[in-house]
């Protein structure tokens, strides 16, 4: 069905819009061996929905890595953070659910969770 994400900053309450997201996808048989397969920026709603557009077909089974650039984020409202960036590895068990990934944020912490 495919994925999604969306970036909510809880210190102002607001979704992180414009931020850098790559996704990856790990290499068969290659530990710690990734091929970056989209790159986009989160929406007015923090939302990024670009993943497997052009072919749903090439969202199959595996690991993947989202690495959310927040620095630039964060440098952009002139807020200090601890992170440059925030990479989420996930394992999809099934490819034919819809996988929704998303990152509570703020400047010196993060949460993630699968939604829905």
């Amino acid at each position: 069905m495919g994925l999604s994400t969306h970036i909510l900053d809880t210190s102002r309450g607001k979704p992180a819009v414009n931020v850098k997201i790559t996704l990856y996808r790990g290499t068969a048989g290659v530990p710690e061996s990734w091929e970056k397969t989209t790159e986009g920026l989160t929406d007015s709603d923090g939302r990024f929905k670009g993943f497997f557009v052009d072919n749903p077909a090439a969202f199959t089974n595996g690991l993947y890595k989202l690495r959310f650039q927040v620095g630039q984020y964060y440098e952009q409202l002139n807020t200090d953070t601890l992170y440059p960036f925030v990479e989420i590895v996930f394992d999809i068990k099934d490819a034919s659910q819809h996988y929704h990934i998303p990152l509570l944020l703020n400047p010196f912490g993060y949460s993630t969770y699968r939604g829905s």
